[in-house]
């Protein structure tokens, strides 16, 4: 608000919230209003690395609850004087888009087929999907998901998110695959990426690796089979992989076993001679207290191979089955014809029956419920095969590394400061390496080839790298320098990697991608490393810490300062939403129903880090407060037409004064609350004291801003309308960006989110800041309400005349009363004031005689 008087106000008639939306999102665009200004000088950028929502259907509650708390910040920040980055990327690689297309279009990528430039999808799925070339494929991904795209940057734009659009990408096009492939050869080049042929967790349906942070344990019914191994009992739930038993291994400190260590036993069935050995993370509590290793029934079979130095005997294939033919040492006997080719279900009974045969089943299985471990997407547990894969050092088997990690994490200010203990939880408990190549199609090839000996076997260790002024390069159609395209897989010539690499392995490089690392080395000196990074916390142990990683072993700092953490959403039953549970609540119906600030506003009810439901109870008081907007501003407004506003000089009245001293406490609290990160206490800090204005304030100075007495009182009155009302536009505008700024334009030139971020300065008055005695507004409240509250328990109407109010009290509270006498008086309809000194305050109203 000037210091100056300004011109009247031009109020309509009718103020409504229909069609604001599209009124100021047009507006915005056309203005330019969120253009990121690349001139701007370092020291006055906030940039902002958003998550990229993943393009795989349709955006849920649970997305547009973290990304408006983000624009609610970014909005403040935006205000407050910095220079705003805040781009919108778009994470459309991976398995999510794939099997989204697969379903959409009912095909299926082969490739081993050539590409067909004609072909078109059926206008409906079929009952079989029909299968298409790896090129076709991608062409289907990248034309779903453009589609999806459009359909989410709506929605985003009809609830006012302030980003940038101008500096939108996706994690699957150009400037990100040139990025990931980059990041990639960097961290090969300082031997940081690897490859290496190992066991490897794999999902029998999606037919890919799976890492360790994509990883989750479902309680799944079993059974303990007790085996004989000569005079040595073992419980296992996985009998099936008996032919893949390398060694039995007990706990070093078990006396049971104590003499039995170094020597030998024979397997059931198959009569393979195989030691018992010791390690401590044998479980002497567990079953008989002795186990058998295989290669590879769990993940701690792999820790017992690796560290024990176990031979190799794989039985499961990457399509979840035994082998057909047996691992070296098993003979190709009845027991191995038994299981060979079956699924490892039906390898599991045929085992069972065969053990329940020959003697070797002691008793009947034991039924248990057990933690199996799945991909967080699929449908079977995770299966551990041997191939070669790519991985990035992550500190799992790197100390080092790993408490350089834990370092970063507490250099980073967390918001809520709680949620750390989940990145050092996760840090603490990596027992691997990042997997991060993928047996799938659409994503960033790795981009690497191999020469083939002349035998026609590519040479693994002496993997062929791109320059980097050629990214990005797909290996599986472009030749490696130094071959021609004739050589590809022909004895003496090259072959491709025909990996992909982990979304993760691109989506842990947004701030790279998004700030133009390499491409654009100023924008990325004015914006790296990024101030802020928004996102759910169940991705705290694959994005934040990936990207921390990526960017420690890069560029040796964080990549960004701090990062604030949403809740989890829940359905209006306070349940997790999912899609499997059929409860999942989609946005676009309630931004119709309730209007895009009050979507807003529930969104920013919830606190950082705290779950919360969906509820349209909220959404119905967002709304109230919107149209209340509305309606006070009209009042305050119309208080001031007719001719210029008074400026802040113009306050003098001692009701005035506390209004702005109060108002004075709210701003100091909500940027308090904005610097912390903290919106709904900011958002909560301004409602209260709209209402209060509203239904206190706005009532005890009605009559006195109508210009009714004195003329100086009237032009306190009109001037702290104008003041408060223009210091609350902007508090509330972070929260409700529409309703904000149509009654903005009204009166002020620009946009209130371009306007500064109010000050107490701006409510300094003759004698100090905000000079003024709160309890003034306080008391003066409390004692229209009682007047209101008498009123309405004798049925009378608001107009009734007070006959005699009096009010006893301590000196304090009846001089509070006494500033604001002429208001209270005219506010009830006081025909007399009386004034009683008294330890506690009370209240006593008399209404006239009705006529």
């Amino acid at each position: 608000m000037p210091t100056d008087a300004t011109d009247a106000p031009r109020v309509p008639d009718k103020p409504t919230l229909e069609g604001i939306e599209a009124t100021w999102s047009a507006a915005w665009e056309d203005e330019r209003l969120y253009r990121f200004n690349p001139g701007a000088p370092r020291e006055q950028v906030f940039s902002i690395d958003t998550p990229p929502p993943t393009v795989s259907g349709s955006l849920h509650m649970g997305s547009v609850f973290g990304y408006v708390q983000t624009d609610a910040l970014a909005r403040y920040r935006r205000m407050s004087g910095w220079e705003l980055f805040y781009p919108m990327g778009w994470d459309d690689n991976g398995l999510p888009t794939e099997r989204r297309v697969q379903t959409y279009f009912g095909v299926r990528c082969d490739p081993s087929l050539p590409y067909d430039p004609a072909f078109e999808p059926a206008a409906e799925p079929g009952k079989e999907d029909i299968p298409v070339s790896r090129p076709n494929f991608i062409a289907l991904c990248n034309q779903l998901t453009a589609q999806d795209e459009k359909v989410f940057e709506d929605l985003w734009r009809r609830l006012g998110l302030s980003v940038d659009w101008t500096r939108s990408y996706a994690t699957i096009d150009e400037r990100s695959r040139r990025a990931s492939q980059r990041m990639f050869l960097h961290n090969l080049r300082r031997g940081e990426a690897y490859s290496a042929e190992a066991p490897t967790l794999w999902d029998v349906d999606y037919q890919t690796a799976v890492a360790q942070a994509e990883m989750e344990d479902r309680d799944q019914s079993g059974a303990y089979h007790r085996l004989r191994f000569e005079d040595i009992e073992i419980d296992t739930t996985r009998p099936e992989l008996l032919a893949a038993c390398v060694a039995l291994v007990a706990h070093p400190d078990d006396e049971r076993f104590a003499d039995r260590f170094g020597t030998a036993v024979h397997t059931p069935l198959f009569g393979v001679e195989v030691p018992i050995l010791a390690h401590p993370l044998a479980d002497p509590e567990k079953g008989s207290g002795i186990a058998m290793i295989c290669t590879f029934g769990d993940v701690t079979d792999v820790i017992w191979w690796r560290e024990l130095q176990l031979p190799t005997r794989s039985i499961v294939t990457r399509a979840g089955r035994i082998t057909d033919a047996p691992p070296p040492g098993i003979d190709d006997g009845p027991a191995w014809r038994a299981i060979a080719g079956l699924t490892v279900k039906a390898a599991q009974r045929a085992i069972v029956t065969l053990l329940a045969e020959s003697g070797d089943l002691i008793g009947e299985p034991r039924a248990i419920t057990h933690p199996v471990k799945f991909y967080e997407r699929g449908d079977r547990p995770l299966e551990i095969v041997t191939s070669r894969q790519w991985y990035i050092r992550n500190g799992g088997r790197d100390a080092p590394l790993r408490q350089a990690l834990l370092e970063r994490g507490a250099e980073l200010r967390w918001h809520p400061p709680y949620m750390q203990v989940r990145y050092d939880n996760w840090v603490n408990g990596l027992n691997s390496d990042w997997l991060v190549s993928r047996q799938r199609y659409f994503g960033v090839p790795v981009p690497v080839w191999y020469p083939l000996g002349p035998d026609g076997v590519p040479d693994h260790a002496a993997a062929i790298v791109p320059d980097e002024a050629s990214l990005p390069i797909d290996p599986t159609t472009d030749a490696p320098p130094g071959y021609d395209p004739g050589q590809r897989g022909v004895p003496g010539g090259f072959v491709g990697d025909a990996d992909i690499m982990d979304t993760w392995a691109t989506s842990s490089l947004t701030p790279q991608i998004a700030c133009g690392w390499e491409d654009d080395p100023d924008l990325f000196a004015s914006t790296f490393p990024m101030s802020l990074r928004p996102q759910g916390p169940e991705i705290i142990r694959t994005w934040l810490f990936s990207t921390t990683l990526r960017s420690h072993l890069e560029h040796g700092t964080l990549p960004w300062h701090d990062t604030a953490l949403n809740g989890w959403v829940l359905d209006p039953n306070h349940k997790k939403m999912s899609k499997s549970k059929g409860n999942v609540v989609t946005p676009m119906p309630l931004v119709e129903e309730f209007g895009s600030d009050a979507v807003r506003y529930w969104a920013c009810n919830g606190r950082p880090g705290t779950d919360t439901a969906v509820d349209t109870g909220v959404m119905k008081i967002g709304r109230r407060l919107a149209i209340k907007i509305l309606n006070a501003s009209k009042f305050s407004l119309g208080r001031l037409a007719g001719g210029p506003v008074p400026g802040p000089a113009a306050v003098s009245a001692a009701l005035d004064r506390a209004l702005l001293a109060r108002l004075a406490d709210v701003v100091t609290q909500a940027t308090a609350a904005f610097e912390e990160f903290d919106y709904a206490r900011a958002q909560e800090f301004a409602e209260a004291f709209f209402w209060s204005f509203c239904d206190d304030y706005v009532e005890l100075v009605k009559t006195r801003a109508y210009g009714e007495g004195d003329a100086a009182a009237a032009d306190s009155a009109r001037a702290t309308l104008a003041l408060a009302l223009s210091v609350q536009l902007r508090l509330f505008a972070p929260f409700l960006p529409f309703v904000t700024e149509e009654v903005w334009r009204w009166w002020q030139p620009g946009s209130v989110h371009r306007a500064a971020w109010p000050t107490i300065g701006e409510l300094e008055l003759e004698g100090g800041a905000a000079a003024g005695d709160a309890s003034v507004l306080q008391v003066a409240g409390e004692v229209l309400g009682a007047v209101r509250r008498a009123k309405t328990t004798e049925k009378r109407s608001m107009r009734a005349k007070v006959r005699r109010l009096t009010v006893s009290g301590p000196a304090d509270i009846l001089a509070a009363v006494d500033a604001a006498r002429s208001d209270l008086i005219d506010a009830g309809g006081v025909e007399e004031l009386l004034l009683v000194e008294a330890d506690v305050l009370s209240i006593t109203v008399e209404l006239a005689e009705e006529a």
